[in-house]
């Protein structure tokens, strides 16, 4: 178990002599301690990126010493990678779970509002998983996580390619341009905020579905999400 000191009740005798005062020490687990690491090192990897973020800093503001965090993650390379490795399940899983059946276009609609989700959500998280970093070869990247979801899209696209007469051959290629196209998208939204989520979903089903040479001047949602 980890210690972590708290300042304790004083008694009146105590009050006089300042010397005679001990601070209590109240005993956090170790997977507490663990979780604590992970929120702080989440915070500061999102602000100033891994290379602006240090041990000593992450120490510090947990009220550790250095080696509690060498503990526990063996580095600040260990505390990143299993930061990145949540954020990126957390957003497979948003993604991939928001793909119901229903009609083609209204599965775009409910990708498009996954990530908007996630980066309105996990905004943290997502600052994180667009920056470079010297783990990420070996941690994955956010492109290595744009393939994962568009594997998942894959298959939907194939199924749809097939029955419509299509080459389901082509349908790696169209996953990878529809869920780019988002995610490239929502990198920029994660910063403008502007127009409404809502509205950024309307937009990119209507370049994906329509194509230039079709696009709606009001687009509009088919599904249940409206905003």
């Amino acid at each position: 178990m980890d210690d972590v000191a708290i300042d304790g009740g004083s008694s009146s005798t105590e009050k006089t002599r300042p010397s005679a005062r001990r601070a209590r020490r109240v005993r956090m687990t170790g997977a507490e301690r663990r979780e604590q690491l992970l929120d702080i090192g989440r915070t500061l990897f999102a602000e100033r990126g891994f290379e602006g973020t240090s041990v000593e800093e992450i120490a510090a503001k947990a009220g550790v010493s250095k080696p509690v965090v060498y503990e526990h993650f063996g580095g600040k390379e260990g505390l990143y990678a299993v930061v990145v490795d949540r954020e990126m399940r957390q957003l497979l899983d948003m993604v991939t779970g928001a793909l119901t059946a229903g009609h083609p276009r209204e599965l775009l609609e409910q990708a498009a509002f996954a990530l908007l989700d996630y980066i309105e959500t996990f905004t943290d998280g997502f600052r994180i998983l667009v920056r470079d970093s010297p783990v990420a070869q070996s941690t994955g990247t956010f492109a290595s996580l744009i393939s994962d979801i568009a594997t998942q899209v894959e298959d939907i696209l194939g199924m749809e390619f097939k029955n419509r007469g299509f080459d389901p051959k082509l349908a790696p290629l169209y996953a990878q341009a529809l869920v780019g196209m988002v995610a490239l998208t929502g990198q920029w939204w994660l910063d403008a905020r502007r127009p409404k989520k809502a509205e950024v979903a309307a937009h990119l089903v209507n370049l994906a579905w329509h194509g230039l040479d079709g696009l709606e001047p009001k687009p509009r949602l088919i599904g249940h999400r409206k905003s």
